[in-house]
């Protein structure tokens, strides 16, 4: 069943009357600050988690191409040799 109104009236006015208008149009704005702040949280995190794994990927990529080039220069200075 829902609150008819004048129900929904009186709620208010006894909230504002306990914790005052201030305190509320403050509660408000944290609210609305929090809201905002969740929303780009979750915008934002898997475009910065996948640009950090694709750095990753790239420093383990050139770590792995100078280790191979190092061996491939072994390998040719043993024949050599």
């Amino acid at each position: 069943m829902m609150p008819s109104i004048p129900q929904l009236l009186i709620v208010l006015v006894i909230v504002v009357l306990i914790f005052g208008a201030k305190r509320l149009r403050n509660l408000g704005g944290d609210l609305g600050s929090a809201v905002k702040g969740f929303k780009d949280a979750v915008k934002e995190n898997p475009e910065d988690e996948e640009n950090q794994a694709q750095i990753e990927g790239a420093t383990k990529m050139e770590s792995v191409a100078e280790e191979a080039a190092e061996v491939a220069e072994t390998v040719k200075d043993n024949k050599q040799a």
